[in-house]
């Protein structure tokens, strides 16, 4: 169990597997830049974030909810938080099922970091109110339309994993060196993290180093 000083940020765990080093950036060296992509994200994020509570038959919708994980660490704000009345409320339960949903500006990626963010907003839930919640779901700005997601036994797994990987990553307090990908055109943190200008560096100290041991 970690303590309330141990709570890192929920949105890191998407970082953290977007890439190492640009979630070191922002969560060790406190880093940050906006670009097109961050800017878009952030106004969906606050037009979601200042809507009112609302109830709509037996779904009821709380906004901008507080969530919080010792067991995991975590710590951050669910987009929406929809608790819908199941059946067997009628017969005297009391528990309304919680159901996470998380805005996204872009499309549904080829990992999975944004189905762990949000699996771990419902292991979040799951120990506020121990209650199971089974599923949530993404919205996507460019489908416009929601993509459901299962909290299945292998998505809980790989989110815990990985806010084990994210606690040893800021625990170490070490940016790990840059490594370019294609992805790193389309990072905030591009003109602050230069991957290719310091890996041409590296490479160019290592083909110095090699000509120098061979002569």
């Amino acid at each position: 169990m970690y303590s309330e000083d141990d709570l890192i940020p929920l949105s890191a765990l998407q970082h953290i597997i977007f890439c190492e080093r640009q979630c070191a950036l922002i969560h060790i060296e406190q880093a940050w830049a906006e670009n097109l992509f961050t800017a878009e994200g952030r106004i969906m994020h606050e037009r979601v974030h200042t809507a009112d509570r609302e109830s709509r038959g037996d779904i009821r919708i709380e906004y901008s909810m507080w969530l919080r994980s010792f067991r995991l660490g975590l710590i951050g704000k669910a987009d929406v938080v929809e608790f819908h009345r199941p059946a067997s409320l009628k017969t005297g339960s009391t528990a309304w099922v919680p159901f996470p949903v998380e805005y996204k500006r872009g499309k549904p990626k080829k990992d999975n970091c944004d189905k762990v963010q949000l699996c771990a907003q419902a292991l979040c839930l799951e120990e506020m109110l121990n209650v199971e919640v089974p599923c949530g779901a993404l919205f996507y700005g460019k489908k416009r339309r929601r993509t459901d997601v299962v909290f299945d036994s292998a998505l809980r797994q790989q989110t815990e994993d990985t806010a084990m990987r994210l606690h040893k990553l800021i625990a170490s307090g070490r940016t790990p060196k840059p490594v370019y990908t294609p992805k790193c055109d389309s990072c905030s943190l591009a003109k602050i993290c230069m991957p290719k200008t310091i890996e041409r560096k590296r490479s160019v100290k290592r083909y110095l180093s090699g000509a120098i041991r061979e002569s």
